[in-house]
């Protein structure tokens, strides 16, 4: 737990999976399930990065969906104005400085003599539009709705400025990954702005792109290929010796992992929990594994459902699925059983609240509510998005079973979910989340507030919960600087949540990766947030 209580220190002196879907007209299923014999073979190559994850990035646009694997791709590709250390302390990136001058303000003093992929200067104007742009993203809105603008000095500083005194500011900054103004300024072939966000059909930003980071998008063939580059004009001399990284997306894990230990690929991730005692014992790979904070969950919706409107029930279904099992059978002990939202060392982390299976207690709970003998709903979940998300999902709607709750159960590829997810089409919708602010209220803000459209709150709430007290302590924690009572706040979200049953917690995932022997210095640039930053990465 120890990097549980280096975040809890960090939000002490300091005081947003996942994700969600890519609406692209690429996302179609014309994606071929890779198999071994797709995976680029021979020899490695001196500077090339062979990669496999389970699945690739859904645009160029970072801004067009907020999940783990298009931050990934804003590591690459991008900069951030700051980012989290590896002991989860902020280092300079775009940012060379940074000082509060008021309640509400935090001046930046950017770095000098940094170029976009289009060869055009970084400058603060391109903080301004990128700020203005994220307040629009219906992704991303939600986490921004708390700043009033961004504020270029002259050229090189620049100020954000919140509505209220904000405790996360500066976590928030590590979300501002500068785009190319100029280049993504102006109209496309088809008449359409070049700065559009657009989820469903075509656009600029879809298919180009221009970054300060480290790697250009030099060749990409969506769901079997992507290759990124090293940018001759890269701003930091002291990155790694990576010339180019061959992504490959491999869904299976089984497919992953033989990849990796045939020699076809250098880096795989994520690692299936059944395959962690084998690679370990693999002279030729170095398996590594943290705790991560990504919390697994299912949502039941309360609109489609009057059965789930029901408090009786929804605790019933909480006590009918057996956490701690799927942990131990499906996870072989790599997770961590959940009961909240925040693990141990967020502010918002009760004690007391812990797994409740009971077996008995749920079918109780089922008599009271008066659905004795049961019903019948639909259930939908990834099968390439979460460490075993299908198997998961099967097991749980076999243990509604046992207290008559009949699940229609469908899953997908990921590239397919995300579109289903956000119409609601199914009574249960199984969701991941890491916190984007590496803060408790996160989880909530965009998982179970009541669902606001135009503030992007409850942005991934398939649920329907609505809890005016649950949202009116969230509202206040975000505005709280005193870290006792803003503790207090979070930690009495957890209890409501709780006791209300708002949702079914399942697991926090940890985190795997496993490399080859060329690979030299993984363990140093991977974190808990699930980003390695490969642009620090070495290679024989």
């Amino acid at each position: 737990m120890k990097r549980f209580a280096l975040l809890f220190a960090l939000i002490l002196s300091i005081a947003l999976m996942a994700g969600c879907g890519d609406q692209n007209e690429e996302k179609a299923e014309k994606t071929p399930e890779t198999k071994a014999s797709d995976v680029a073979r021979g020899t490695a190559t001196p500077g090339v990065l062979r990669l496999a994850m389970d699945a690739d990035p859904v645009s160029l646009d970072p801004h067009v969906q907020l999940s783990g694997g298009m931050l990934q791709y804003s590591h690459m590709v991008f900069d951030p104005l700051i980012r989290w250390t590896k002991d989860m302390q902020f280092e300079p990136r775009l940012a060379t400085e940074w000082v509060r001058i008021d309640p509400l303000t935090v001046r930046f003093t950017l770095r000098q003599g940094v170029k976009f992929h289009s060869g055009n200067p970084f400058t603060a104007k391109d903080v301004v539009w990128t700020v203005d742009r994220l307040k629009v993203s219906q992704d991303f809105k939600g986490l921004f709705e708390v700043f009033e603008s961004a504020v270029a000095v002259d050229d090189f500083t620049v100020e954000l400025k919140t509505k209220v005194p904000y405790p996360l500011l500066l976590n928030m900054a590590t979300y501002i990954f500068p785009m190319d103004s100029v280049f993504y300024t102006g109209t496309d072939e088809s008449g359409q702005p070049k700065d559009a966000i657009v989820k469903i059909g075509p656009s600029f930003a879809l298919t180009n792109e221009s970054g300060t980071g480290k790697y250009q998008v030099t060749a990409r063939e969506q769901g079997v290929r992507m290759e990124f580059t090293a940018f001759s004009g890269y701003w930091d001399e002291k990155s790694g010796n990576v010339d180019k990284i061959i992504l490959t997306p491999i869904k299976e894990d089984a497919t992953r992992v033989a990849a990796l230990l045939s020699g076809d690929i250098d880096w795989a991730m994520p690692i299936p929990p059944q395959d962690y005692e084998r690679l370990e014992q693999d002279a030729g790979v170095n398996l590594i594994t943290m705790p991560g904070s990504r919390i697994i969950t299912l949502q039941l919706n309360q609109k489609r459902r009057p059965e789930f409107a029901n408090k009786l029930v929804r605790q019933a279904i909480v006590y009918a699925v057996n956490n701690e099992g799927i942990v131990e059978k499906i996870m072989k002990g790599k997770a961590m059983a959940a009961a909240q939202q925040a693990p141990e060392g967020y502010l918002g982390y009760v004690a007391e609240l812990t797994p409740r299976f009971d077996l008995e207690k749920a079918k109780q709970l089922m008599k009271e509510a008066g659905y004795e003998n049961g019903f019948t709903c639909t259930m939908i979940a990834p099968n390439n998005r979460y460490v075993n998300d299908e198997k998961i999902a099967q097991t749980c709607a076999s243990m509604l079973a046992k207290i008559g709750i009949t699940v229609e159960l469908k899953t997908m590829p990921k590239a397919q979910y995300w579109d289903e997810f956000d119409a609601q089409v199914a009574d249960i919708q199984m969701i991941g989340w890491h916190p984007d602010t590496e803060d408790s209220a996160n989880y909530t803000e965009y998982l179970l507030m009541c669902r606001n459209a135009e503030k992007g709150l409850g942005q991934y709430n398939s649920g329907d919960y609505c809890n005016a007290e649950v949202d009116k302590l969230i509202n206040d924690s975000n505005a709280e600087t005193d870290v006792a009572k803003r503790t207090a706040m979070l930690q009495q979200v957890e209890r409501i949540l709780y006791d209300d049953a708002a949702y079914v917690p399942l697991h926090w995932q940890y985190l795997s990766w496993a490399v080859s022997p060329r690979v030299k210095n993984a363990t140093d640039i991977v974190n808990v947030m699930d980003f390695p930053y490969f642009g620090d990465l070495i290679v024989e």
